[in-house]
Protein backbone atom coordinates (compact mmCIF):
# COMPACT_ATOMS: atom_id res chain seq x y z
CA UNK A 1 0.00 0.00 0.00
CA UNK A 2 1.38 3.54 -0.66
CA UNK A 3 1.71 6.33 0.90
CA UNK A 4 1.13 8.46 -1.83
CA UNK A 5 -1.55 11.12 -1.52
CA UNK A 6 -3.25 13.14 -3.92
CA UNK A 7 -4.93 16.11 -3.04
CA UNK A 8 -6.62 19.15 -4.76
CA UNK A 9 -8.05 21.35 -2.71
CA UNK A 10 -9.84 24.96 -4.53
CA UNK A 11 -10.68 27.67 -2.30
CA UNK A 12 -12.49 30.36 -4.51
CA UNK A 13 -14.94 33.19 -3.03
CA UNK A 14 -16.66 35.10 -5.54
CA UNK A 15 -17.40 38.14 -3.88
CA UNK A 16 -17.13 41.73 -5.20
CA UNK A 17 -16.93 43.53 -1.77
CA UNK A 18 -13.27 44.68 -1.49
CA UNK A 19 -13.40 44.00 2.12
CA UNK A 20 -14.27 40.06 1.39
CA UNK A 21 -11.09 39.98 -0.80
CA UNK A 22 -9.25 37.32 -0.03
CA UNK A 23 -11.66 35.47 2.35
CA UNK A 24 -11.67 31.71 2.15
CA UNK A 25 -15.03 29.99 1.10
CA UNK A 26 -13.82 27.49 3.92
CA UNK A 27 -14.41 30.28 6.79
CA UNK A 28 -15.75 29.01 9.85
CA UNK A 29 -15.19 25.09 9.10
CA UNK A 30 -13.04 22.65 10.28
CA UNK A 31 -10.36 21.98 7.33
CA UNK A 32 -7.72 19.64 8.14
CA UNK A 33 -4.18 21.04 8.83
CA UNK A 34 -2.50 19.36 6.36
CA UNK A 35 -4.97 19.89 3.79
CA UNK A 36 -3.40 22.80 2.15
CA UNK A 37 -0.90 25.35 2.86
CA UNK A 38 -0.97 28.67 5.03
CA UNK A 39 -0.73 32.09 3.81
CA UNK A 40 -0.49 35.26 5.19
CA UNK A 41 -2.28 38.39 3.56
CA UNK A 42 -1.31 42.42 3.79
CA UNK A 43 -1.47 45.28 2.32
CA UNK A 44 -0.44 49.15 1.89
CA UNK A 45 -1.01 51.82 -0.19
CA UNK A 46 0.49 50.22 -3.09
CA UNK A 47 -0.42 46.68 -3.30
CA UNK A 48 -1.51 43.72 -1.91
CA UNK A 49 0.99 41.03 -0.60
CA UNK A 50 0.30 37.51 -0.10
CA UNK A 51 3.46 35.19 1.31
CA UNK A 52 2.02 31.14 1.01
CA UNK A 53 4.15 28.81 3.13
CA UNK A 54 5.28 25.59 0.93
CA UNK A 55 8.15 24.33 2.28
CA UNK A 56 9.79 21.21 0.45
CA UNK A 57 9.55 22.38 -3.13
CA UNK A 58 11.46 23.75 -5.72
CA UNK A 59 10.12 26.91 -7.58
CA UNK A 60 9.54 24.33 -10.59
CA UNK A 61 7.07 22.47 -8.73
CA UNK A 62 5.21 25.82 -8.22
CA UNK A 63 2.66 27.41 -10.73
CA UNK A 64 0.90 30.59 -10.05
CA UNK A 65 -1.75 32.44 -12.64
CA UNK A 66 -4.61 34.27 -12.74
CA UNK A 67 -8.23 33.57 -14.82
CA UNK A 68 -11.07 35.45 -14.62
CA UNK A 69 -10.18 37.73 -11.22
CA UNK A 70 -9.46 34.50 -9.50
CA UNK A 71 -5.36 34.41 -8.52
CA UNK A 72 -4.29 30.07 -8.07
CA UNK A 73 -1.51 28.92 -6.38
CA UNK A 74 -0.97 25.51 -7.36
CA UNK A 75 1.82 22.67 -6.33
CA UNK A 76 2.60 19.59 -6.62
CA UNK A 77 4.93 17.75 -3.70
CA UNK A 78 6.13 14.44 -5.05
CA UNK A 79 7.26 11.60 -2.97
CA UNK A 80 11.24 10.84 -3.81
CA UNK A 81 11.64 7.20 -2.66
CA UNK A 82 9.31 4.41 -1.26
CA UNK A 83 11.14 2.91 1.71
CA UNK A 84 10.71 -1.10 2.19
CA UNK A 85 10.66 -2.85 5.45
CA UNK A 86 10.28 0.25 7.28
CA UNK A 87 6.68 0.60 9.44
CA UNK A 88 5.37 4.04 10.12
CA UNK A 89 3.72 5.07 13.59
CA UNK A 90 3.07 8.39 12.04
CA UNK A 91 2.71 9.81 8.58
CA UNK A 92 1.94 13.84 8.79
CA UNK A 93 3.74 15.01 5.68
CA UNK A 94 1.08 14.72 2.47
CA UNK A 95 2.37 14.46 -1.05
CA UNK A 96 0.74 14.78 -4.46
CA UNK A 97 -1.02 17.96 -5.87
CA UNK A 98 -2.74 20.98 -4.33
CA UNK A 99 -3.84 24.33 -5.19
CA UNK A 100 -5.73 27.65 -3.36
CA UNK A 101 -7.57 30.21 -5.05
CA UNK A 102 -8.24 34.08 -4.60
CA UNK A 103 -10.61 36.24 -5.50
CA UNK A 104 -8.89 39.45 -6.74
CA UNK A 105 -12.08 41.43 -8.01
CA UNK A 106 -11.00 44.63 -9.36
CA UNK A 107 -8.85 45.76 -7.84
CA UNK A 108 -5.89 44.28 -8.38
CA UNK A 109 -3.82 45.34 -11.54
CA UNK A 110 -3.35 41.83 -12.63
CA UNK A 111 -0.48 42.99 -15.36
CA UNK A 112 1.84 43.60 -12.94
CA UNK A 113 1.64 41.04 -10.44
CA UNK A 114 5.29 39.83 -9.14
CA UNK A 115 6.30 36.90 -7.81
CA UNK A 116 9.62 35.40 -6.23
CA UNK A 117 9.89 32.30 -4.17
CA UNK A 118 12.48 31.80 -1.54
CA UNK A 119 13.13 29.60 1.67
CA UNK A 120 10.04 27.72 0.79
CA UNK A 121 8.06 30.85 0.56
CA UNK A 122 6.22 32.07 -2.00
CA UNK A 123 6.29 36.03 -1.94
CA UNK A 124 3.40 37.73 -4.60
CA UNK A 125 2.81 41.13 -5.21
CA UNK A 126 -0.65 42.29 -6.35
CA UNK A 127 -0.27 46.01 -6.59
CA UNK A 128 -3.58 48.09 -6.46
CA UNK A 129 -5.28 48.99 -9.67
CA UNK A 130 -5.64 53.17 -10.30
CA UNK A 131 -9.43 53.55 -8.92
CA UNK A 132 -11.13 54.33 -12.21
CA UNK A 133 -13.98 57.32 -11.51
CA UNK A 134 -17.44 56.12 -11.44
CA UNK A 135 -18.67 60.30 -11.27
CA UNK A 136 -18.04 63.24 -13.85
CA UNK A 137 -19.56 66.78 -13.82
CA UNK A 138 -20.68 67.90 -16.87
CA UNK A 139 -20.88 71.66 -18.27
CA UNK A 140 -23.85 72.79 -18.92
CA UNK A 141 -24.11 75.25 -21.57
Amino acid sequence: MSDHRKEEIMLVKLSKDPLKMFDDIWEGTQLPATSAFKVDISEDEDAFYIEAEIPGLKKEDISLGVEEDVLTIKGERKKETEEQGKNYHRVERNYGSFSRSFNLGELIDQENIEASFENGVLHVSLPKAQQVRKTKEITIE
